[in-house]
């Protein structure tokens, strides 16, 4: 057949993700990397810690989903030709979601049954399954819940060109994914590019994250001796080195038998193909190839624990286990590398079956290593592939025509610079800009900022430096009456971390007008800076003001009980509680934050009596690594009944990684 570019909508199971946040991230949450040490060697090179982030601000968190499941059409981006079908959700990151090998109708990747969203992400929301392509920040990226730009487009043999790109607005880059199958293609093609088109070097990260199939007596197969282990789960901070396969015991190719949670980052040398690869029991799965700029691989495993078994089985309904393997810029994912200005980053990647016969299948990982390894540069040849990518560089630069819309940030960012005289984005890259975001155009022209109501959720959060600019310099005069204005400049001053800045920004947006939005950023400030006592203070007014104005922001009431129970003040989550609507109050987070301040004001037998008589009781919103509700049973029973050697029950144990 000849290749085709299809759009279509397909029914899936999906969980509510709910509005994005009406107050922006300023304290963040816990992010394992942020905590490390490393030892390594100098020449090692993995820039550790390098571009860290302790929230997601500009980027809202999603935290109002539940697990609720109902069938939706979900858009779909559709690649194939006589050997593959390559399914993508523009809706959602632009995710892979299948990839079909035709020959025999197998799925090369894990693709799960539902979209469910749990908490594993770096704005909260995530799901698990298929190819996930994380940029800009460490994690999974900010936009994973988020709308693509999607276009169509042609190579010059007249192939078909499927195109998602977004501008991130933290990293201030571009990224482009260009995908196709021509006629003969055995692999899907992946053409990826980063564009820092400013002045400013700046960290990027870049993580290609492939859910797939956890095979009974499967291996993975890539060409290095040696890894860089971060095992979280047994309370490690340490990153270090290791020789592989065999790792205290346990040939960690073979992933159905490593015991816990844990990340290997594979340290292949330079001179060697970049390719990783995940076979069944038969010798037969994907093999995931790419060009040298991309560096780095990775195999994550939830391990075989109790734990382990629980998070894989809350992320879907009835699609199994999986393993994820990776591929990154960098080593590691525990840094970012520095991006030059005015530079662009390319690499293609491709992705496809591969059978390994018997008799090769049944060697030592060093054999099988060997076979791969020649098969890759002999059948696929990494040289061809960078050849690939330097012929399609002008198709790379080419228009497409527009599918479906993303982001206006984009858009945003071009009247900046040509306000200020510099070079636009790519122009080869259309963005929309969406009317709601014209006042900030017109603020940029005319220094007038605009009003807003009150009670109103605050629209979009910035962090460009021209409004940072703009903002300090017109609240001296134009915008000296504007409260929206200065609690706008004090989100700023927190991106910033300069707290005693933004607490007085805040504080004047409180005094011109009283509202809920300067008062969580005071209580944000004060808690960072470790003043706690001031922090309950202005969450208080925030909450009273909040919930008298309305009773469906659950995203403020979650932040608000959040900073009181990071400084213990359980009287006063159980008095805000008893405000709530009824709708509210069941919430899983919500009656979780209920749960915990009941037991440390005293009550711990009601505790105890709700998750005894509720044992289908499930936090919605769980954190990875996070045993919220297994330590609150345990702490329940010791503190009413004495018995502190209570067995968590199996429903919430998700710590035993």
């Amino acid at each position: 057949m000849k290749s085709q570019l299809r759009f279509e909508q397909r029914r899936m199971k999906i969980s509510p993700l709910g509005e994005e946040a009406s107050v922006p991230d300023f304290v963040g949450s816990r992010i394992l990397q942020n905590n490390l040490e490393f030892d390594l060697d100098e020449t090692d090179e993995i820039f550790e810690g390098y571009g860290q982030r302790y929230n997601s601000y500009p980027y809202r968190q999603y935290m109002s989903y539940n697990r609720e499941l109902t069938e939706q059409d979900v858009k779909m981006a559709v690649l194939e030709n006589d050997f593959l079908m390559a399914v993508f959700l523009p809706e959602f990151g632009g995710r892979l979601w299948e990839l079909i090998d035709k020959r025999t109708g197998k799925n090369l990747i894990y693709t799960n049954d539902v979209i469910r969203f749990s908490n594993l992400a770096v704005r909260n929301a995530w799901f698990s399954g298929g190819v996930e392509w994380n940029v800009g920040i460490i994690g999974h990226t900010p936009l994973t819940a988020d709308s693509l730009y999607t276009a169509r487009l042609e190579d010059e043999a007249g192939t078909p060109v499927l195109r998602m790109y977004e501008y991130e607005r933290l990293r201030g880059v571009e990224y482009q994914m260009d995908f196709w199958l021509g006629e003969e293609d055995r692999y899907l093609n992946c053409r990826m590019r980063i564009a820092n088109t400013s002045k400013e070097t700046v960290p990027m990260y870049w993580w290609s994250n492939i859910a797939v199939p956890e095979y009974e007596n499967g291996r993975i197969v890539i060409p290095a001796e040696e890894a860089y282990v971060g095992a979280f789960s047994d309370g490690g901070s340490k990153v270090y080195k290791v020789g592989i396969p065999e790792v205290e015991g346990v040939d960690i190719s073979r992933y159905g038998d490593i015991p816990v949670q844990i990340d290997y980052f594979f340290n292949i040398p330079k001179e060697s193909p970049k390719y990783i690869a995940n076979l069944n029991q038969d010798g037969y799965g994907l093999l995931q190839f790419s060009t040298q700029r991309l560096q780095g691989r990775k195999l994550f495993s939830w391990g075989h624990k109790k734990g382990a078994d629980r998070w894989q089985e809350f992320l879907t309904e009835d699609a199994g286990s999986y393993v994820e393997i990776q591929a990154g810029l960098g080593k590691t994912q525990y840094g970012c590398l520095p991006m030059p200005p005015h530079s662009a980053w390319e690499w293609m990647e491709q992705y496809g079956s591969v059978s390994v016969e018997a008799e090769e299948l049944s060697k030592s990982f060093e054999g099988l290593r060997e076979h791969m390894t020649d098969y890759v540069l002999g059948e696929l040849d990494d040289t061809d592939l960078e050849n690939r990518l330097v012929k399609s560089r002008s198709m790379a630069k080419t228009k497409g025509e527009l599918v479906f819309e993303g982001s206006s940030y984009g858009a945003l960012k071009n009247i900046q610079r040509q306000m200020s005289g510099d070079r636009s984005l790519s122009s080869h890259l259309e963005y929309h800009l969406a009317d709601e975001k014209k006042r900030w155009v017109e603020f940029l022209h005319t220094g007038v900022f605009f009003q807003q109501n009150p009670e109103d959720r605050p629209d979009d959060f910035m962090c460009d430096e021209e409004y940072y600019t703009c903002l300090k310099e017109t609240v001296k005069g134009i915008n000296m009456g504007n409260w929206y204005a200065h609690y706008q400049l004090g989100a700023l001053h927190m991106y910033h971390c300069a707290y005693k800045k933004a607490r007085k920004a805040f504080k004047e947006s409180f005094r011109l007008q009283e509202n809920a939005w300067a008062c969580h950023g005071l209580a944000s400030a004060y808690l960072l800076e470790g003043r706690k006592e001031k922090a309950v203070q202005w969450i208080r007014r925030g909450l009273c003001i909040r919930i008298a104005a309305t009773s469906t922001d659950l995203s403020y009431i979650k932040e608000g009980f959040k900073i009181l129970l990071s400084v213990n003040a359980y009287e006063d989550v159980l008095k805000f509680y008893e405000m709530l609507t009824e709708e509210m109050q069941k919430e899983s987070r919500i009656y979780y934050d209920y749960l915990t301040a009941l037991g440390y004001s005293g009550k711990w037998d009601q505790v105890r009596s709700y998750l005894e008589k509720h044992p289908e009781y499930t936090l919605d919103d769980l954190r990875e690594g996070e045993d919220s509700v297994s330590e609150l049973w345990s702490e329940a029973h010791k503190r009413s009944c004495g018995d502190s050697t209570c067995e968590v029950p199996v429903q919430w144990d998700f710590n035993s990684l």
